[in-house]
């Protein structure tokens, strides 16, 4: 169950994602790019606690300190939406215990949102289908309507029109992220759609509905990772070690700077882990996890 519930206090967890394939088709008139994602989400997450206030306030704690308190914090802007949208006049604490790193093309802060309405969904009885938290969920960012749902999807639009696939094969995830912070807003904005190599988002489909891994692992494709691998180097080295030590497939996620690794069998798993620990002090050995948080 991806939520806990004891008096005055609810707990829900907040998975990370990663990109399957990214594809960008084109410039929107409003702005945004227009995206074909393959998404899902992996057992890497924060946790998030909401306890009621009776003083009609929005309070954020978090285990970082370099995590924002105010209204820069998506979970701030999920809650501030709630009570809005619904004339909410009670408050609510919320405290972020952060294991997704920040700023790493992961959406810690997407799922901490998208957390945060599922969870106040709950608090103050709203009885909210899943289909209007997403619907809510994309007024904060493009991401916070897959994490709404989690699982894994095709992700469409700007990101929030969001379609269930089958979850991936069994394997396991490397996880590496360099010592760098990447802003999206920068990534996007150095993007030559006039020179796409476009993943094969259909045959990805194909793979999962097969449950094939070996051509799962074919399919993956980003197409912003040349950019930041341009913008930063240490992307494409800390790529090129994952494939030396033996991942079956390796991509950057989202607009990075993080970099994941498929493996099959666990038996491999150290020696990439250990070698990657050279290179880079943040690196995680997960599964993924491919179901969709229950609403029951």
């Amino acid at each position: 169950m991806p939520y806990w519930r004891e008096p005055e206090m609810l707990y829900e967890k907040a998975p990370a994602k990663i990109n399957l394939t990214l594809d960008v088709l084109h410039k929107r008139s409003d702005g945004f790019h227009e995206v074909e994602m393959v998404m899902t989400t992996v057992d890497l997450a924060d946790r998030v606690w909401l306890r009621p206030l009776e003083d009609d306030k929005i309070m954020i704690k978090s285990s970082e300190h370099f995590v924002p308190s105010d209204q820069r914090n998506l979970a701030y802007q999920a809650a501030a939406l709630m009570k809005r949208t619904f004339n909410i006049a009670k408050g609510v604490e919320i405290t972020l215990e952060k294991k997704i790193p920040v700023a790493a093309g992961l959406a810690g802060g997407s799922s901490d949102a998208a957390a945060t309405l599922r969870g106040l969904n709950r608090l103050w009885n709203l009885g909210l289908k899943a289909d209007r938290l997403a619907e809510l969920g994309s007024q904060i960012g493009s991401d916070v309507s897959f994490c709404v749902y989690g699982g894994t999807a095709l992700a469409t639009g700007r990101g929030e029109m969001i379609q269930e696939l089958p979850g991936p094969p069994n394997c396991w995830v490397i996880l590496a992220k360099p010592s760098i912070a990447v802003s999206t807003a920068t990534i996007y904005g150095n993007l030559n759609l006039s020179k796409i190599d476009h993943p094969d988002t259909m045959e990805m489909l194909h793979a999962l509905e097969s449950s094939d891994y070996e051509r799962m692992c074919r399919s993956i494709g980003n197409v912003l990772e040349p950019v930041t691998m341009r913008l930063y180097p240490e992307v494409n080295v800390l790529k090129g070690k994952m494939k030396q030590f033996g991942a079956d497939a390796v991509l950057m996620s989202g607009s990075g700077p993080t970099v994941y690794g498929l493996v099959e069998h666990e038996s491999r798993l150290p020696r990439i882990y250990n070698g990657l620990k050279g290179f880079c002090q943040e690196v995680y050995a997960i599964r993924m996890i491919g179901e969709r948080h229950s609403f029951d």
